[in-house]
């Protein structure tokens, strides 16, 4: 940060402010503390019968890689509307939302992601501007080696077992850097 988004000034620093236990930006004009907060990533798991809807990425990352729909949360909005919001950006998808069925943290690229369980209400899908394809897929039929990102694959994961079992639980983890 070089310029203070409250007066303009440039005496931006970064440091530790009194009673804090981590470094922010703050600026010398007028006093304010910039603080950076982890971005939330709200989507949905939706299903029909016993298949789940994934959608072929189009942008990066991960371009051309299947994932659930899903992206960054807006401001003045609900979890849950997000979540429906970017299922329709990214899939045309009508979804009756279920519950909320995974909560994962990954620190190291600083998001929250949250993945709502949902039935879809009709099968008027296709593909919205950031998904190549949108396809409906059986357990067996999904390309596990082709799934975007760890958090999708632990969330498919956790689905189907679920559904083996007859209940679906609120799974919750910490998505670590591969190092």
């Amino acid at each position: 940060m070089k310029f203070c988004s409250h007066c303009g000034s440039d005496a931006v620093t970064f440091s530790i402010p009194e009673g804090d236990d981590r470094p922010r930006h703050l600026c010398g004009g007028c006093g304010a503390i910039h603080y950076i907060n982890p971005r939330v990533i709200v989507g949905t798991l939706p299903y029909l019968g016993d298949q789940v809807l994934l959608c072929k990425r189009a942008i990066e990352p991960r371009l051309g890689l299947w994932t659930l729909p899903a992206g960054f949360m807006e401001n003045g909005e609900t979890s849950e509307e997000g979540a429906l919001r970017e299922s329709w950006e990214e899939a045309r998808a009508n979804i009756r939302v279920d519950d909320l069925f995974s909560v994962y943290d990954i620190p190291h690229i600083n998001q929250v992601y949250l993945i709502y369980r949902g039935e879809l209400t009709d099968t008027n899908f296709g593909p919205g501007p950031e998904s190549l394809e949108v396809e409906l897929f059986r357990e067996e039929e999904i390309p596990w080696d082709e799934i975007a990102f760890p958090i999708m694959s632990e969330t498919l994961a956790h689905y189907f077992a679920d559904r083996k079992e007859g209940r679906y639980l609120l799974h919750r983890g910490v998505i670590s850097r591969k190092l």
